[in-house]
């Protein structure tokens, strides 16, 4: 999918305020830890997360993609009047229903005409979201849009936490369930424009997707929990990113050398490590979010490209690469000139 008349007005983003560190983690889990045999400091070591966050008590995941999303327009300068669609891409929700989109679009009193859904795709939700209001932009259907996420991961860890401590956990529930405890949360929120509306926005020229749903059951999340077959999801991860990019050099002409960002969804060290391995990217081009803020789901890559612009790291011109694999699998490529 690629787009001609798309830009990027704003970009922005909200930390979760309360700092919770992984040793405060092992410390409720040594009671199994010590039981099963596992050695002191494996989370920090294995993932990388120095600290995650979590949001204040009762704060909703439409209320801190609400924060998100005013920061956004705020940025954009526009009239919200103007906005012809929302969507909701987070994998946390206040409610099955109604969706979290539509509490978004009452918080920020959107006008009627301004539709509004959930897109639900696991990590990959942000960015399919921008395909598909760079989409509607691009057949001339909107001229603005505007993609939110709010992710709340302390509940689930919360109740990882306590499965882990019965006593009937053993070392493959312990394993199954380890990756949970890389959750952070986040929010963000993305204005999309038509091209000849943002003279100073910043061109969105969509991307590549491919699927491999043969691998469909190897993460399986809850509101309460998440277990992951670790390796083998790595295993057909980095396959299948392998031939996304392969994808993305044919279709979208990109190279490790003609890139000047990597902004990839970031699990963990290890993760992001054997991605960029397994690509040959540069690893001085990964803004690294996981250390201090974990695993924030679909929101992590609007995240670091929202704090690279606050750090003032990106230029006009620039090449910027948006990648990530979702559980399912899919994995989608794309990219954003500065």
């Amino acid at each position: 999918m690629r787009f001609s008349k798309v830009a990027i007005l704003s970009v922005a983003h909200v930390d979760a305020p309360t700092v919770v560190r992984s040793e405060k983690i092992e410390e409720q889990l040594a009671p199994t830890m010590k039981r099963l045999g596992i050695q002191p400091d494996l989370l920090r070591q294995l993932s990388g997360i120095i600290e995650r966050r979590t949001w204040a008590n009762g704060e909703t995941p439409s209320d801190v993609a609400t924060r998100a999303a005013d920061a956004a327009l705020v940025k954009a300068g526009i009239d919200r009047k103007a906005l012809g669609i929302l969507i909701n891409t987070s994998v946390c929700r206040d409610y099955l229903e109604p969706s979290t989109a539509c509490l978004v679009h009452g918080n920020l009193g959107l006008p009627a005409e301004c539709m509004n859904f959930d897109l639900s795709n696991a990590c990959l939700g942000f960015v399919n979201g921008m395909d598909v209001v760079g989409n509607m932009i691009e057949r001339g259907q909107i001229d603005y849009g505007i993609v939110v996420d709010g992710e709340s991961s302390g509940f689930t860890v919360e109740t990882t936490i306590e499965k882990l401590l019965e006593p009937t956990c053993d070392e493959t529930a312990f394993r199954a369930n380890f990756a949970t405890l890389t959750l952070g949360s986040g929010a963000a929120a993305m204005v999309l424009s038509r091209a000849d509306l943002a003279p100073d926005g910043h061109r969105f020229l969509g991307g590549v997707s491919l699927a491999a749903t043969e691998h469909n059951r190897l993460c399986i999340g809850n509101i309460d929990g998440m277990t992951t077959d670790t390796k083998a999801l790595t295993v057909a991860g980095l396959e299948l990113a392998g031939k996304t990019w392969a994808k993305a050099q044919d279709e979208l002409g990109w190279t490790t050398g003609n890139l000047d960002w990597f902004v990839l969804h970031q699990v963990s060290k290890s993760h992001t490590d054997r991605v960029a391995a397994s690509l040959g990217l540069d690893p001085d081009k990964i803004y690294r979010l996981y250390p201090g803020f974990g695993n924030v789901g679909p929101a992590g890559v609007p995240i670091v490209l929202s704090k690279l612009e606050e750090g003032g790291r990106l230029t006009p011109g620039q090449r910027i690469a948006l990648m990530g694999i979702g559980s399912g699998l899919n994995c989608t490529m794309a990219e954003v000139v500065w």
